[in-house]
């Protein structure tokens, strides 16, 4: 592993654990050149995962894409990051479990709402609206009375 304050392509493992509920191994390690440390992870390589849009285009899934759209629908709502994380991980649980190599962006959304509802009720009526792109006032209405008859 190459240094990242020297460059020298040497190191050794001082410390290794598990990380993620065991899906990545995290490894402090020490540069033999210079001495300095720095923490490196380790994770299972996915195969590629294509995303089909509405439109029927395809572009390869990007997980920070989907945690950036659950940061703005959770913005000044009490949610933290660590709670994002957990979501995006097991909607990822579910979409690389399958194994299926394509997958459409409304089993995404489903995943991420059914998630997202146990978590913050708010948060997941901004992110349905963006979503199932609420047209009128009415749509809104028949989600809020879904959401309350369920409560």
């Amino acid at each position: 592993m190459k240094c990242p304050f020297c460059s020298f392509e040497d190191s050794k493992v001082v410390d290794s654990r598990p990380t993620d509920e065991g899906t990545s191994i995290r490894r402090r390690r020490e540069c033999l050149h210079c001495g300095k440390r720095f923490t490196t992870y380790e994770t299972v390589e996915r195969m590629p995962l294509m995303l089909i849009k509405r439109d029927g285009t395809r572009q390869a899934y990007d997980r920070q894409k989907l945690l950036n759209g659950l940061v703005k629908a959770c913005e000044k709502r009490p949610v933290s990051l660590m709670q994002l994380e957990q979501i995006v991980d097991h909607v990822e649980q579910k979409l690389f479990g399958s194994l299926e190599s394509e997958v459409s962006s409304k089993v995404i959304g489903e995943l991420v709402m059914e998630q997202l509802r146990k978590v913050d009720e708010v948060a997941y009526v901004r992110f349905a609206s963006v979503y199932r792109q609420f047209k009128d006032i009415n749509t809104f209405m028949e989600e809020l009375s879904t959401l309350l008859k369920d409560k």
